[in-house]
């Protein structure tokens, strides 16, 4: 007969429960899975600490051979605090949820209850899942996002760097001057690589999420087309591409599958707005993905993990566990001057 001292097992305890949700099936999302994008900072404290400094290369004058060398200034340096934010999701199992288990053993009992526990994660997991990833979406433009749409964090502000005007890319003109589409992936890669100011060296690459109608018409542009008709990717002309990725003009470009409310036209609760693109650099250290412990006291001055869980019995009445699942992120852009929008001209 299942009660409530199941849950004080310590197969429920919260370092059982947080070793178990880790190793659920993760929910693909496009930029979480793009190497090099965001680096994951487990930190001990509520709080992020970011430095900047201005150490910009400056030319030298030259001096007479035994003069004295010119002195380098100090650097200038300043370092903020950003705190952490919480996302937390619960599903309560109720007692008469588990009325129908008939019991073999107190073995099978447990094994079935374990069973239902690890539904329930899954089910917050994917939501919690879902959720950073908007979080990385926002944050590749330079801000972040809450669910609701409200602002947390402007990092072009909190940080004094202005982006770019968006970039008109005329991919339905019928008649495009020779060359013009290379040429504005220059412009992007010039003005990223520029505005990183050396930051991540020469393994920096550019890459670009799209919208569903951006995207068909970057893939029927004839300087697109005229590149891949002698490579064996050509085939993919004659087929379908949607959703896939391709190299032109130095920049990696991605058909971004957004959620399904937006099917193509609209702006999705998730995703890249049909008609935009979004140009951002990997490999360059400038994302971060900082993770602090939760406020319990077994995980006190521990390196925080992305995600945790535990449960929390009804004591008065013993007739429902929840089962909460944590995680107190915060995704960061050090140098959001660097990243730039495009969209599609011409407009439906």
């Amino acid at each position: 007969m299942i009660t409530m001292d199941a849950f004080r097992a310590d197969a429920f305890s919260a370092v059982s429960l947080t070793a178990a949700v880790d190793k659920l099936g993760y929910l693909p999302q496009y930029l979480g899975t793009v190497p090099g994008l965001f680096n994951d900072a487990p930190v001990r404290t509520t709080a992020v600490w970011i430095e900047e400094r201005s150490n910009a290369p400056a030319l030298i004058q030259t001096t007479e051979r035994a003069a004295a060398p010119k002195v380098r200034g100090a650097e200038q340096r300043t370092a903020r605090a950003f705190r952490t934010r919480t996302l937390g999701e619960g599903s309560r199992i109720m007692a008469d949820e588990l009325q129908g288990i008939r019991a073999f053993g107190s073995e099978t009992e447990m094994k079935t209850l374990m069973t239902e526990v690890a539904r329930r994660q899954q089910l917050i997991k994917n939501d919690m899942e879902l959720t950073k990833e908007n979080w990385r979406l926002s944050v590749i433009q330079g801000k972040l996002i809450d669910a609701d749409g409200s602002l947390i964090y402007d990092w072009n502000a909190e940080f004094g760097q202005a982006q770019a005007p968006e970039v008109n890319f005329d991919l339905l003109n019928a008649t495009p001057a020779s060359g013009v589409l290379r040429q504005q992936c220059n412009q992007v890669v010039r003005h990223i690589k520029r505005a990183l100011l050396g930051v991540g060296g020469d393994n920096v690459r550019i890459n670009a999420i799209v919208g569903d109608k951006f995207w068909d018409a970057l893939t029927s542009h004839p300087e697109v087309r005229q590149t891949f008709l002698n490579w064996n990717a050509a085939v993919e002309l004659r087929g379908g591409n949607a959703w896939k990725d391709f190299q032109f003009g130095d920049i990696t470009w991605s058909n971004y599958r957004s959620t399904d409310d937006g099917d193509g036209t609209d702006t999705p609760v998730v995703g890249v707005p049909s008609t935009r693109a979004k140009f951002f650099p990997v490999n360059a250290g400038i994302f971060q993905m900082a993770y602090a412990p939760p406020p319990r006291f077994e995980f006190v001055n521990t390196l925080g993990l992305p995600t945790y869980s535990w449960m929390v019995p009804d004591e008065k009445r013993d007739m429902w566990a929840d089962v909460e699942t944590f995680s107190y992120p915060l995704a960061v852009c050090t140098m959001p001057g660097a990243l730039l929008s495009g969209k599609r001209t011409n407009t439906d």
